[in-house]
């Protein structure tokens, strides 16, 4: 803080004609008004700010006739002490337009100090959240997440009332172990399925039964939605950049989904429910087609998966889904519940910052497979940044992450047409064959395929008209499984 910032915001401010979410204007002529604890604690529950006492908001951001900034200074320092923790702010008095005006720093506090609220009016009664210009009490369910970041929240631990191992899939549960004892073969070599099974915390022993544990059940369950009707993804595929665009009178949404089951099978759904309602662009890249989709599907898996693996599980959360919203212009993950620990907006995708809101969770998801192969998550930290990389090298912009106390979101722009983007014709294809071969003394199907991008039954499709043209010629015998084929002689 300087003259010049001071002369700047204050130029800011007259130009728009009120307070922003960062900056709070007082005349405070006679006394400090009651209301600047609750900026205070605003201010230290969210992303910081700035107090300026001793401008007239109501008379266009003049300087105030009489203000005594040093008296403001210390009426200042005594209503910090009311709060709890304790605000300490970094004051500075300095000149303007003739007059002494207050400044004051008020950083974020860190999430373990969280919430920070009037100490005389308790806790539930006097946190206060900064939003747009003004100071908003905080719920209690908003209260109750920042109390979280105290100690490691367990509801992921939590053994599902009314469930046994046979609501589990067995195949993502054999998976499961299997890798589990490939990865510990000391540890758990030995082990039966069952001790494994409680020793990971897929499973709780309660009083007498064996029980699964919430983690398990959204990770593997057969039809977690049984016990949490909620704890789903839903799909919306929207005609405009906005929700209020209707396809017609009568439709809102170009699709709509509400997807089930295990987080391995709704990451699927939704990759393809997104693929349906998107493109896919052709791309000539040498001599044959790249088919590139408007969203990485690497990347999109990835949010996805962070998504249901960070979400807010907590039982005032458990009404609440995870949201994909697919716009015109861009798509939209929004997950209950905000960043958790220590990792905020600057440090996403900072080597060495994680922190799993659901540890139970995110071990698990490290081992359970996808039908298809691979496991869901790394849970290595790096998920961020390989979204990053993915889009990157889409020549895509950098997601667009927002956080709150009950709420997180990521959002990646669609991608730009590039140049180089039209539509394969026949003869693309057939010369791209004939360049191929013209470079390589042999190839099989699969190898054209591969090179393609395109499906195998139109390479062969190709490979047959090149063959009745009298342009290429097969090596081996019809329906040979060594079959190549080279340029006519």
């Amino acid at each position: 803080m300087n003259e010049e910032w001071l002369a700047q915001v204050i130029h800011h401010l007259r130009a728009i004609g009120n307070d922003t979410q960062q900056y709070e204007v007082k005349e405070a002529k006679g006394a400090l008004p009651k209301s600047i604890v609750e900026t205070l604690s605003a201010f230290s529950n969210a992303q910081g700010g700035f107090i300026i006492l001793g401008i007239s908001e109501k008379n266009g951001f003049m300087p105030v006739e009489g203000f005594d900034a040093r008296k403001m200074q210390d009426a200042l320092s005594s209503a910090c002490e009311k709060l709890t923790p304790v605000v300490r702010p970094d004051i500075q008095v300095l000149p303007f337009e003739g007059k002494l005006v207050l400044c004051a720093r008020i950083k974020e506090m860190h999430p373990r100090d969280k919430p920070c609220y009037i100490a005389a009016r308790g806790m539930y009664d006097s946190s206060f959240i900064r939003t747009g210009d003004g100071d908003r009490r905080m719920t209690p369910y908003e209260i109750d997440r920042f109390m979280e970041e105290h100690v490691q929240p367990t509801y992921d631990d939590e053994p599902v009332e009314g469930a046994t191992l046979d609501d589990l899939d067995a195949d993502l549960l054999q998976g499961f172990i299997k890798r589990q004892r490939e990865l510990h073969p000391r540890l758990l070599g030995t082990r039966s399925d069952d001790e494994i099974l409680l020793d990971l915390h897929v499973t709780k022993r309660v009083d007498d039964a064996i029980v699964p544990t919430l983690a398990a059940i959204v990770a593997m369950g057969r039809f977690p939605q049984k016990f949490f009707p909620r704890l789903n993804v839903t799909f919306t595929a929207y005609p405009g950049t906005t929700k209020t665009q209707r396809v017609s009178d009568n439709k809102r949404f170009v699709d709509s989904q509400t997807i089930l089951g295990p987080i391995p099978f709704m990451i699927e759904d939704v990759l393809a429910a997104v693929a349906r309602n998107t493109r896919n662009a052709a791309v000539i890249e040498g001599a044959f087609r790249k088919d590139v989709p408007d969203y990485p599907p690497v990347a999109l898996r990835e949010a996805v998966a962070n998504a249901l693996m960070h979400r807010d599980y907590s039982s005032a959360a458990r009404g609440s889904q995870v949201q994909v919203n697919l716009y015109i212009d861009r798509v939209e993950i929004l997950n209950p519940g905000g960043l958790y620990g220590d990792v905020t907006i600057d440090s996403l995708g900072v080597s060495g910052v994680s922190s799993s809101r659901n540890q139970f969770l995110s071990n698990i998801l490290e081992t359970t497979p996808y039908p298809d192969g691979g496991y869901v998550v790394e849970n290595r930290g790096t998920g961020y940044q390989e979204i990053g990389e993915q889009l990157e090298r889409a020549n895509m912009l950098p997601p667009e992450p927002k956080n709150s106390t009950v709420s997180f979101s990521l959002t990646f722009d669609k991608r730009k047409i590039m140049r180089a983007e039209q539509v394969t014709s026949v003869g693309h294809v057939d010369e791209a064959i004939l360049d191929y071969l013209a470079t390589h003394s042999s190839a099989s199907t699969k190898e054209l395929t591969d090179a393609s991008s395109l499906s195998r039954s139109a390479v062969s499709n190709h490979i047959k008209g090149l063959i009745g043209a009298g342009k290429i010629e097969a090596m081996e015998p019809p329906r040979s499984p060594r079959q190549r084929y080279r340029l006519a002689k």
